[in-house]
């Protein structure tokens, strides 16, 4: 007996799927979409990301970011106000060649 190529296709011709009850071509795609969570990344992404977990780590820091500003009305702005020393420079500018009287 010859064996059958494992590309050749083993369905009965007499079997009609489209007079057969519930055989709808796509019956279950919408709830897959819905239920699927895949990304596809871009190439430049997946570099420097090369994991699942690194790429979870990335976002849950944005996740906290976002909830840190969220909740406190946005981040100190402490970096861009001037140190108090800069202030007592700019202040009192001394010209060395001044006369004191």
């Amino acid at each position: 007996m010859k064996k059958a190529s494992p590309l050749e296709n083993d369905m009965r011709a007499e079997y009609d799927f489209a007079s057969m009850r519930g055989g709808v071509r796509g019956k279950y795609v919408e709830r897959l979409r819905q239920a699927s969570n895949i990304v596809v990344l871009e190439p430049e992404i997946a570099q420097a990301f090369p994991t699942g977990e690194a790429v979870n780590a990335a976002l849950r820091g944005m996740l906290d970011t976002a909830r840190t500003v969220r909740t406190h009305g946005g981040l100190p702005n402490t970096a861009l106000q001037p140190t108090s020393r800069a202030r007592r420079k700019s202040k009192s500018p001394r010209n060395p060649r001044a006369a004191r009287g």
